[in-house]
């Protein structure tokens, strides 16, 4: 569920969680024929590190408060990092649909983004 103060609905947040999960999937499907520690330490990361760092108001529960300009970079990170793993570890068919889900998913982002540097 989304805060009243900020502008987002649930399409965004959807569509930002669709990019999010692919981000989990297929980054360490990625990094596993290279590296098995590596692609579990990239799911930790992933998970992590926008668990722990929000920006208030963005999230019920902050754990580590940051900037608006933070939590934007954290949402980048999963975006590039959806699409690129991708790339790598999958078929060109579904990596151009990751890469149309993060390109709708950073438009219907634009509010949000928007909130969160004016904060």
């Amino acid at each position: 569920m989304s805060s009243p103060i900020r502008p987002e609905g649930r399409v965004a947040s959807a569509f930002r969680f669709a990019t999010e999960l692919v981000a989990w999937v297929a980054t360490p499907w990625a990094l596993a024929p290279h590296s098995v520690p590596l692609a579990v330490v990239s799911v930790v990361v992933l998970i992590g590190l926008p668990t722990v760092f929000s920006t208030p108001g963005d999230k019920r529960n902050v754990i580590v408060a940051v900037p608006g300009q933070v939590t934007i970079g954290l949402v980048v990170l999963q975006l590039v990092t959806a699409v690129a793993a991708a790339w790598s570890a999958w078929h060109a068919v579904a990596a151009a649909l990751v890469s149309v889900l993060a390109v709708v998913t950073v438009v219907l982002e634009l509010p949000r983004w928007r909130w969160l540097t004016s904060r």
